[in-house]
């Protein structure tokens, strides 16, 4: 084991598949020898040549149409978009070429091995064009994998399974934590299940969902609601499709709440699909109506920044309206 940052936890886990299969390729806007904006691919153009980590012209549709044509011949693309804010760009490339790939072609041919690496959220002070979370406009695609990671050790090990994963997997890497999160990582080659959420930790009162740099802000506000005797339940999604609806109905069956909370809007956020998904299932589990702790339906502030994250403490309040329900 050894300290990690998140971002050398991907760098670590970049090197290792690059080692591994010289098939694997990883390009985008200024990863060569500057090491992307965030440095996460730093010095992986040095080991592996320019052949196997490069820039691109900055054109994000360019870049997953190039990552298609790459995957369908058989190589491992990993492509970078620099914020994921300018992944709307490359949308088409995405939901109309990559993930109906194998289903358009009767399975004959696919782009299984893409894996696009993009950094979301706000926290940076980056504003409306450098700090959205976009995850859910691509759950509603089918044939996309969607994955997010909390801290160094998952980040390693999801990615690692993500560039393996016989899919294409859009991997989500939270910005605000990338140097803030820190954390024990095996220096050695793992794979955490895509697919699977985890429970961080076991309650009885609530239970309280998020994925990404989220879990850091449930972790603080579960500590609030300790001091007031609720004993919380803490689940990290980690894959946001396919979605883990089994871990979180046991848990909703046994604490009878639910809260969820994500940096994207209210409206239209993955919390939406899941609240309905649960109440499907554990209507009559429920105490209490499950609850939204998100963003605010308006562009990403600059300014009003702190007023528009759902930090500890919105959470905090959310999880005692639930539980005095």
């Amino acid at each position: 084991m050894t300290k990690m940052n998140l971002l050398q936890a991907v760098n670590n886990a970049l090197d290792i598949a690059m080692a591994e299969n010289p098939k694997v390729i990883c390009f985008g806007e200024d990863v060569g020898g500057f090491g992307g904006v965030f440095r996460a691919t730093s010095h992986l153009q040095e080991k592996y040549g320019r052949d196997r980590c490069f820039n691109t012209p900055l054109v994000e549709q360019g870049i997953i149409g190039f990552a298609n044509g790459l995957a369908s011949q058989g190589s491992v693309p990993v492509a970078e978009i620099q914020f994921a804010d300018y992944i709307f760009p490359a949308f088409d490339q995405i939901v109309n070429e990559a993930a109906k790939f194998r289903y358009r072609s009767g399975n004959l041919f696919d782009v299984g091995g893409l894996t696009i690496r993009t950094p979301y959220g706000g926290g940076i002070a980056g504003g409306h064009y450098h700090s959205q979370s976009p995850e859910a406009y691509f759950a509603q695609t089918p044939g996309l994998k969607v994955v997010v990671p909390r801290n160094p050790h998952q980040a390693k090990g999801l990615l690692l399974a993500a560039i393996r994963d016989p899919n294409p997997v859009i991997f989500f890497e939270p910005k605000r934590i990338y140097r803030a999160s820190v954390g024990e990582v095996p220096e050695d080659d793992y794979q955490l299940p895509l697919g699977s959420a985890e429970v961080v930790k076991e309650g009885s009162d609530i239970t309280l969902l998020a994925w990404g740099a989220q879990m850091e802000y449930l972790e603080m506000a579960d500590q609030l609601a300790e001091k007031d005797g609720i004993s919380c339940e803490l689940i990290d999604l980690r894959t946001i499709v396919p979605w883990d609806i089994d871990t979180v109905v046991a848990s909703v069956k046994k604490t009878g709440r639910l809260l969820i909370t994500h940096e994207a809007p209210y409206t239209g956020g993955f919390g939406g699909e899941i609240s309905a998904a649960i109440q499907e299932r554990c209507f009559l589990h429920l105490e209490s109506p499950i609850v939204r702790v998100a963003g605010l339906d308006t562009p990403y502030p600059l300014a009003l920044e702190k007023e528009y994250i759902a930090d500890h403490l919105k959470i905090y309040e959310a999880i005692k309206q639930s539980v005095n329900f």
